[in-house]
């Protein structure tokens, strides 16, 4: 956490899941460095394989046995092959398969090599420190009793390794004996014995090799034990410095706490590199803005390596800033009109407007004669919009603009885009290497200069196949990003030259900024292509496949928005797609079962809650092929999700209804059983009610009550209360609420708050993160008070009567919750009247509550409090009887 400059809310989310990563970090050619390429959520960068970074050991053994071997063979002899194999070899008798492949003869020409390779297997399990347990150690270690160095025989090891020592001819093979006695020593706490033995028996070798790096990496650990920090940590850079595979380690090892610890590096330092990697390790940490330990690395050597990773891990932090996959809500996402309903024009949020981008004359040429004698019919065109390409491609809502959205260096965050260009614009003039003009084309491309990242792309001549996917990729994003208006016509170039970026398989089989963990598949090219034409069928006014590019279908159920509905379902319906709207977006629709059958339940589910009972009966009719709610659920058997299978007498968001639906609360608990949360109302007297009914037997039920409400009596008073029932069961407050509302269950959650009647959710930047903002138009509890009004006027029973009154003043409630949502007014806490301020507000909120909302309750205490449901009512609800009293 010491790393941190600050920490995260969630601790399961991932924050490098929440760019891009567009320009790709490892395509720095020193692979030794991947580990310090720019990362959140571990302490160093993961995302690469370690076989990318040659273990130098291992190229030194495969030297010593003259390449007989391959990496991977050398590799499993010295650090995976058992001591038996190897004892067997010296037997004569090899019985491992690269043992026997290697050939008779094979021991008595590299006897020294093996029988070191032997003792070194010997030791290997016994080569930690033990653990001594800190007594105020806060943690348990369960592996204390793991073998480590003071098990072996101090005096018989030294004796033993002294000797073979002494004995070995080959000076590499001497040298290995005398890194494991440093070693030996330094993990059985003998400091100042690993310290002499490095002197004694690894210096006098005079090589510098893997043997060498390794026995100076553990006399680094022995000074440190000793407290000669300034000596350690310039022998840990020194590792560093010359080690490919223990550079990581290294880094951890040193402590430079100080400016004077640095300096002491800095000071011994003699070649411009190693005065490179000193500044390498005072910026790497701090990112506030790395340009000026950048201008000191470049002004010792233009072309350092080093300097390229300090130049990635800047260009990342930038892309984070500019390239979020998540837009966190605001006050600016928030509107008086939905996005729906808005015009486009109205889409416009003031934030910071990046520099007008304007068309040169030539490209506005070639557009005035492409769209003059193209032969093509604007099949996808939104000349609906009231936008020209100038304003669309320039909208301030376009992605990218500097934001603070990222929330781990909130405060210190600087946008140091400006600066880094100039740097990489005179870096590229001093190095040879094409990297920097591949950075220099993406700074452009953040700066929405995306012609002149074009020509500098243009322009680059490489053989590297890391740089030459990188380029390609940018210039794909340039094009497709400074296209101002996406049509029918640019959306068949996108199937022509781009399809392969699209499609699902793509991401991981070729798309090498995507890549799959424990978290699931990292944002990737693709995504934020998604995203680019997401938004600009939004800025165009084509909601449904803004929405599509975004989401799948089956989001809506979070939030079925009439409207954006309509939407959506027009471009289900257009008939003549493009192969773009057919392969990219149109999939987007496969995950609901039957389509039809899905958007007929959302239409009736609305006219359901609008009273509107023929229409629902009608949309019903059409969805008795609805295969469910599309949700999913973990499977044991695949040990994945899969889509939810319902049990034949499950609700699934269409059939298994319940007559409880038409009865009364008992008490409002959400959580328990229905027979313990509800009581039947008696309706023997409409035996078309039955015990489990689907939505289209339950809107032909309401029709047939509705026309029975509409006579005289006790059965007209009976059907139009069962009706009232059923519209306030089914509201936010009803033990049912979630049957009209594409939901499973009635658990809390988003889709169950009360709504800013006047204030929707405006989606600023389309429908990106649709599921994660919950919206449901507000209930209509006047409705449900019509019917009961009927009920009430047609009933002569005054304990019905008295049931009626009280359906109606749970209405009525729910009517004072929609108010005091709407008026809410938040006073700041650091207010010194805040408390003043809070208890005038729930005093006028009271008054108007009693005033307003309380109508029924009164009618209740002063007509009807003498009956035995009065008197039942006051048992089971203790605000009734608060208000009685």
């Amino acid at each position: 956490m010491l790393f941190y400059t600050g920490s995260q809310a969630c601790a399961w989310s991932d924050p490098d899941y929440e760019y891009f990563n567009l320009f790709t970090q490892s395509i720095i050619k020193d692979k030794s460095y991947l580990p310090f390429l720019h990362s959140y959520s571990t302490r160093f960068y993961t995302d690469f394989k370690s076989s990318e970074i040659p273990d130098e050991n291992i190229d030194a053994w495969k030297r010593l046995f003259n390449n007989q071997f391959s990496y991977a063979e050398t590799d499993y002899l010295v650090n995976k092959m058992s001591i038996n194999d190897l004892n067997a070899l010296k037997k004569e008798n090899p019985v491992n398969p690269l043992l026997v492949k290697a050939g008779p003869g094979f021991y008595q020409k590299y006897s020294e090599a093996i029988d070191y390779l032997i003792e070194a297997k010997y030791l290997e399990p016994y080569m930690r420190v033990k653990y001594v347990a800190n007594p105020d150690a806060f943690y348990y270690n369960e592996n204390q009793n793991t073998q480590n160095a003071t098990d072996l025989d101090y005096q018989k090891t030294i004796s033993a390794l002294t000797s073979l020592y002494h004995a070995a001819h080959n000076p590499e093979i001497k040298q290995r004996y005398g890194y494991q006695l440093v070693r030996f020593n330094h993990y059985t706490r003998n400091y100042d014995a690993a310290v002499n033995a490095f002197k004694t028996y690894v210096q006098p070798v005079r090589l510098k090799g893997a043997p060498y790096i390794m026995a100076l990496d553990q006399l680094a650990g022995a000074q440190r034990g000793l407290g000669l920090d300034s000596e350690a940590n310039w022998n840990f850079f020194q590792v560093f410095r010359d080690s490919r595979s223990r550079k990581e380690s290294a880094f951890v090892s040193m402590k430079l706490s100080d400016t004077a610890s640095f300096n002491n590096i800095l000071k011994r330092a003699q070649t411009g590199e190693d005065k490179n990697m000193a500044y390498f390790l005072l910026g790497y940490d701090d990112f506030t803005n790395p340009i000026p330990v950048m201008e000191k690395m470049y002004e010792i050597n233009p072309d350092s390596e080093i300097l390229k990773v300090m130049a990635v891990r800047s260009i990342n932090e930038l892309e984070r800033s500019y390239l979020p996959i998540y837009y966190y809500t605001t006050n600016n996402s928030i509107t008086e009109t939905s996005p729906s309903d808005a015009t486009v024009k109205d889409r416009t949020v003031p934030v910071a407007a990046p520099e007008k981008n304007e068309l040169s004359f030539w490209q506005k040429l070639v557009r005035f004669f492409k769209n003059l004698f193209s032969s093509k019919e604007k099949r996808g065109s939104a000349s609906g919009s009231g936008k020209d390409d100038d304003e669309l491609l320039n909208n301030p809502d376009r992605i990218p603009v500097f934001t603070k959205n990222n929330y781990y260096y909130d405060q210190q965050q600087k946008d140091f885009l400006d600066d880094l260009e100039k740097f990489t614009d005179k870096a590229k003039g001093k190095s040879g290497d094409e990297y920097w003009q591949i950075a220099d084309a993406y700074l452009k491309f953040l700066k929405k200069d995306y012609q002149e990242s074009t020509e500098i792309l243009q322009s680059i001549k490489t053989s590297n196949p890391e740089y030459q996917e990188q380029i390609r990729r940018m210039k794909l994003l340039n094009d497709i990003v400074s296209q101002p208006r996406i049509d029918a016509d640019y959306e068949d170039t996108l199937m022509n030259n781009y399809a392969s970026y699209f499609k699902e398989q793509h991401d991981q089989k070729k798309d090498s900024t995507a890549n799959t963990d424990y978290y699931g598949v990292t944002p990737s090219t693709k995504d934020f292509l998604k995203d680019v034409l997401a938004n600009r069928y939004f800025l165009q006014g084509e909601d449904g496949k803004s929405f599509l590019m975004s989401n799948k279908l089956s989001d809506l159920q979070y939030g079925p928005d009439l409207n954006l509905v309509k939407k959506v379902e027009a471009f289900y319906r257009k008939p003549d797609k493009t192969e773009f709207e057919k392969q990219i977006i149109a999939k987007n629709l496969d995950d609901v079962g039957n389509i039809d059958a899905f958007f007929s339940v959302i239409y009736g589910d609305h006219a359901m809650k609008s009273g509107d009972f023929a229409s629902a009966k009608a949309y019903y009719a059409k969805a008795q092929n609805f295969s469910g709610i599309p949700r999913m659920e973990w499977s044991e058997q695949a040990n994945t999700v899969v889509p939810m299978k319902y049990a034949a007498t499950a609700y699934n968001g269409f059939s298994n209804i319940p007559d409880l639906v038409f009865g009364h609360n008992v008490w409002v608990s959400y959580t328990s059983s229905p027979q313990e949360s509800m009581e039947e109302e008696d309706h023997s007297a409409f035996p078309f009610i039955k015990p489990f009914m689907n939505k289209l037997e339950l809107a032909d039920a309401l029709l047939r009550l509705k026309e029975i409400g509409n006579g005289k009596g006790t059965q007209a008073a009976k059907a139009n209360q069962l009706i009232g029932n059923l519209l306030y069961n089914t509201s936010i407050l009803g033990y049912y609420r979630q049957i009209f509302v594409m939901d499973l269950d009635n658990t809390n959650g988003g889709k169950y708050d009360f709504q800013n009647l006047k204030k929707k959710i405006n989606y600023q930047y389309y429908y990106k993160n649709f599921p994660d903002l919950s919206y449901l138009e507000p209930d209509h509890f006047d409705l449900a008070i019509g019917y009961y009004n009927k009920a009430l006027k047609q009933s002569a029973d005054r304990e019905q009567k008295t049931r009626i009154l009280f359906q109606m003043a749970s209405a009525e409630q729910g009517k004072y919750y929609q108010y005091e949502t709407n008026n809410t007014i938040n006073t700041d806490y650091s207010d010194p009247k805040w408390s003043e301020k809070e208890d005038a507000r729930q005093k006028q909120l009271n008054e108007i509550k009693n005033q307003e909302y309380r109508t029924y309750f009164t009618v209740l205490k002063n007509q009807y409090s003498d009956t035995q449901t009065a008197q039942k009512l006051m048992g089971s609800c203790s605000y009734f009887d608060y208000f009685m009293k």
